[in-house]
């Protein structure tokens, strides 16, 4: 049974930083691609940024420069460093993982979501 477990989340000024963890079980097969999504209040949840196993990412518009996506694939944890965070990165946080499975069907994954919040 795949789980992924966050931690990180909390509430910072205009400027500041966080880092998001996202672990898998213990159990649980190699990520394929991790990746982080947020959802901000009264809107729809969007991909923040991805990394595949072998290192390639992908960052949305709004975060790139400020946010770095890494991963450890022989701890099987994927993590967000957030800087200079904006009143608008205030959202939930949700780690997502794609994960190859028996019969090499990928499945999708999603952590139960951490709240970010940026207020001065």
């Amino acid at each position: 049974q795949v789980q992924l477990v966050e931690s990180g989340g909390g509430s910072v000024q205009p400027g500041g930083s966080l880092r998001l963890s996202c672990a898998a079980s213990k159990s649980s097969p190699s990520i394929d691609v991790g990746g982080w999504y947020r959802q901000p209040p009264g809107k729809e949840r969007e991909e923040v940024a991805s990394m595949t196993y072998g290192g390639s990412t992908n960052y949305a518009d709004s975060v790139k420069g400020r946010f770095t996506i890494s991963r450890d694939n022989g701890k099987n944890t994927v993590d967000l460093q957030m800087n200079s965070l904006k009143l608008e990165d205030t959202a939930v946080y949700y780690c997502n993982a794609q994960i190859r499975g028996p019969y090499a069907i990928v499945r999708n994954y999603w952590g139960q979501g951490t709240q970010v919040t940026v207020s001065s």
